[in-house]
């Protein structure tokens, strides 16, 4: 058995096992990850991936909602979910002499739980309370809303919550059937970091998830989504405005993927990224502003987030085109590169010291169809881009100036998109 690295196993019904050790660890983090997410729901099932996550934790056959939580917080646990545009992840983080308890838990409620009529309606209550406080969260909904106006009407531009008015019409048959089609064995990925042997891990699975496969994966008819290049201004009695520009990204194989990465980071990576020190240290327009990418299978995107006072919006979209304009024209030095990879690979490894952030590089890899490299080729990748390399990325994503802006704040009828185009 290896100490380091990653090792892979996918048994007769088809769920794929993956683990990594880490034997100076107590702790150990396992996740199981369903290949499916609000890019899979048709819109008038619109959040139903984020309702069924939901329901898994309110009980069994064999346990209530309580004794679930009962029986983690003995175990000094944790247990816990989140949906994604393109899966599903329920994870737990346990001593490792805990693991198998809380293994059986875990696959109990992917296998058992009830999905109730009496179940769906209460958890709509808490889902409706969750959308609403989103909604309320305008730095938060904003991302949402600028994914919805440069995907528009592709899957991808989903929400991932859904909407109120979907999630007060979903029906415990419409959760059953959806469940069904898309919690299957082929559909699952186990993924487990920590102090663990994978032989283990292997025969753990096998015996507590003995289902039938047989169905094959479930495999998405992907396209890549047209841009249309606007703007849209949400009017609403904010103390700040809330700003989104940004444009098609790259997908999660892309070759150029690092190059992005380093790119990303010289734009609006950090406190000395030229976004930061030109509209917040030098100009002392916004508080908060930076750059982040989002890869999927058929494409990706790249965006630009800026808070800032209503009156000066206009001031700060100027200032971010000003800087894709200089990007384009001037280029990156080799000294921002040098700055950017150092910062990247600096965070890849704080990242990976613990068994959650390997536990997550693994199974989001997997049942996402992305790459899963060891650290030390990771770093090695982020080291050989080049200076051209970014500025290849730079022009491929900028250069065709399809730009799409969301603004949310105080504003009316007001026209902002002369400040882009």
């Amino acid at each position: 058995m290896r100490e380091t690295g990653y090792l892979r196993t996918e048994n007769a019904n088809g769920i794929r096992i993956l683990t990594e050790k880490m034997p100076h660890l107590r702790s150990v983090t396992t996740g199981f990850w369903v290949g499916v997410g609000s890019r899979d729901e048709p819109q008038e099932l619109s959040g139903i991936s984020h309702f069924i996550e939901h329901l898994l934790f309110k009980g069994t056959e064999r346990r209530s909602a309580r004794r679930i939580a009962e029986e983690f917080d003995a175990m000094g646990g944790e247990l816990n979910a989140f949906s994604a545009k393109e899966y599903t992840c329920y994870y737990a983080k346990v001593l490792d002499e805990n693991l198998e308890q809380a293994m059986d838990i875990m696959v109990d409620m992917l296998l058992n739980s009830r999905l109730s009529p009496r179940d769906v309606d209460a958890e709509r209550k808490v889902i409706l309370e969750e959308i609403a406080m989103h909604e309320d969260s305008p730095d938060d909904i904003i991302h949402d809303l600028f994914v919805s106006a440069l995907w528009e009407s592709h899957p991808l531009g989903q929400s991932v919550l859904g909407s109120q008015n979907v999630v007060r019409t979903l029906q415990s048959a419409d959760i059953r059937d959806f469940f069904g089609r898309y919690y299957y064995p082929e559909n699952i990925v186990v993924a487990v970091a920590g102090n663990v042997e994978h032989e283990k891990i292997v025969e753990m699975v096998e015996r507590l998830m003995a289902v039938d496969g047989g169905r094959g994966r479930h495999s998405r008819h992907c396209v890549v989504p047209e841009i249309r290049p606007h703007t849209v201004v949400y009017d609403r009695p904010t103390e700040q405005a809330h700003i989104v520009i940004g444009t098609q990204g790259l997908p999660r194989r892309h070759p150029a993927r690092f190059a992005l990465a380093v790119l990303d980071n010289i734009l609006g990576g950090g406190m000395s990224s030229r976004l930061f020190q030109k509209i917040r240290e030098e100009r002392s327009l916004v508080y908060s502003i930076f750059s982040y990418h989002s890869m999927y299978v058929e494409t990706g995107l790249v965006a630009i987030y800026a808070g800032t006072s209503p009156e000066k919006a206009p001031a700060v979209m100027d200032l971010i085109k000003e800087e894709i304009d200089l990007l384009l024209e001037k280029g990156v030095t080799a000294e921002e590169v040098e700055r950017a990879k150092g910062h990247i690979k600096g965070s890849l490894v704080l990242s990976l010291e613990d068994s959650g952030s390997r536990m997550t590089r693994l199974g989001k890899a997997e049942v996402s169809g992305g790459e899963i490299l060891e650290l030390d080729e990771l770093l090695r990748r982020v080291e050989g881009v080049s200076v051209d390399d970014v500025q290849r990325v730079a022009y491929e994503l900028f250069g065709p100036r399809r730009l799409v802006a969301v603004i949310i704040g105080p504003f009316g009828d007001r026209e902002f998109q002369a400040h882009l185009f």
